[in-house]
């Protein structure tokens, strides 16, 4: 029936319940797991879930393992056994590193060895998706079904999510309309949501750009705090007006301006790094004390997004090596990189210099 929700839409809900405090539960062939994020747990569900099993696990990713000085025996994630007497603030110092300088000492911590951990693998990706701190609080269900429909709560096939999970959502154009701008009376922006229920994303059109010559585009994350606040932490909001105005001096350009703040983690992530950054840690350090990779973005939204509009070669405004490749892989010739050297700061020389000697941006 129709009407019944797809895994699609299954992981949607799954997204909002983890972000309300909500369980969910996750199933494959070897059995299942409740599953809840650290970030929102609470003493009373904390207790719920000890009621189900008194073993309950926080599941971190290995960057924030390697933190901890947790042994990841499980390769990409570390399953720390959650001792008898621990309470919710015990959890969250486990999955935030907030006070890591404050309290470093958090062990000696027991990691599970061995066992399925595509449950917990899983759990972990759905709360990166739901913009949360990539640590899971889990206890074993003997019977997965039979929990979820006593309880009223979202189950996930693990088997049926992996791909979806893996992959980026597809993206469908909504609407475009005119939009007179300082750099260029003759704008257009054009929206694409993608079929997940996550952010929408947008193109910038400048002029009428000719889709048979490569287009001058930029690929460009959105930044609350650069592009709306002036944040001199970062080069970001230079970036952009820099980025429109040359297009709107050429007559014509494409800028796609995509919903992954703080490099793919959110903008409560991104605080979170930048009070890291506060006590020291560059912005690599900052985003694995998190349990976060170095970069998180998807830049082939902006390739699928310039492949619809027509476009198939592009004169990059980038700095970045990685967008460069993942456009020519995902198959837009990139034709010509166009350097955007602009916004340094005092403030953000040594941000600028980390992005450059660990993450090889050219400039």
């Amino acid at each position: 029936m129709s009407l019944v929700p797809n895994i699609t839409e299954l992981l949607a809900r799954a997204r909002a319940d983890l972000r309300m405090g909500v369980p969910v539960v996750l199933t494959d062939s070897d059995g299942a797991i409740l599953a809840m994020a650290a970030e929102t747990l609470n003493a009373e569900r904390l207790s719920d879930l000890r009621a189900v099993d008194p073993a309950p696990l926080i599941a971190i990713t290995v960057r924030r393992a390697e933190t901890l000085k947790a042994r990841a025996y499980d390769g990409d994630l570390a399953r720390v056994e959650i001792p008898r007497d621990a309470d919710p603030a015990w959890v969250r110092a486990i999955a935030d590193p907030a006070n890591d300088l404050i309290a470093p000492m958090k062990g000696p911590l027991a990691t599970r060895r061995g066992g399925p951990t595509l449950l917990h693998r899983t759990a972990l990706a759905l709360t990166k998706a739901a913009r949360l701190l990539p640590a899971v609080v889990t206890v074993a269900l003997r019977d997965g079904t039979g929990f979820t429909n006593d309880h009223g709560l979202t189950r996930i096939d693990a088997m049926l999510a992996a791909p979806h999970l893996a992959d980026r959502s597809p993206l469908f154009s909504v609407v475009s309309a005119r939009l007179p701008m300082q750099v260029s009376e003759a704008g257009r922006v054009h929206v694409f949501r993608p079929e997940d229920g996550g952010e929408e994303h947008y193109a910038v059109e400048i002029g009428r750009p000719d889709r048979q010559k490569p287009v001058l585009a930029r690929l460009h994350s959105a930044c609350f705090t650069g592009d709306l606040l002036g944040s001199l932490k970062c080069d970001c909001g230079p970036q952009l007006r820099a980025a429109l105005a040359q297009m709107g001096q050429q007559g014509a350009g494409v800028l796609l301006y995509l919903n992954q703040e703080g490099r793919g983690i959110g903008l409560a992530n991104k605080m979170r790094a930048y009070s890291l950054q506060d006590q020291g840690f560059d912005t690599v350090q900052a985003n694995h004390r998190l349990g976060f990779e170095d970069d998180e973005r998807d830049f082939r939204l902006g390739a699928d997004i310039l492949k619809s509009m027509g476009f198939s070669a592009v004169k990059l405004l980038t700095n970045n090596p990685a967008k460069i490749a993942m456009m020519e892989k995902s198959g837009v010739q990139v034709t010509e990189r166009v350097p955007l050297k602009v916004g340094e700061t005092a403030h953000n020389r040594g941000y600028l210099a980390t992005k450059a000697a660990k993450s090889g941006h050219m400039l």
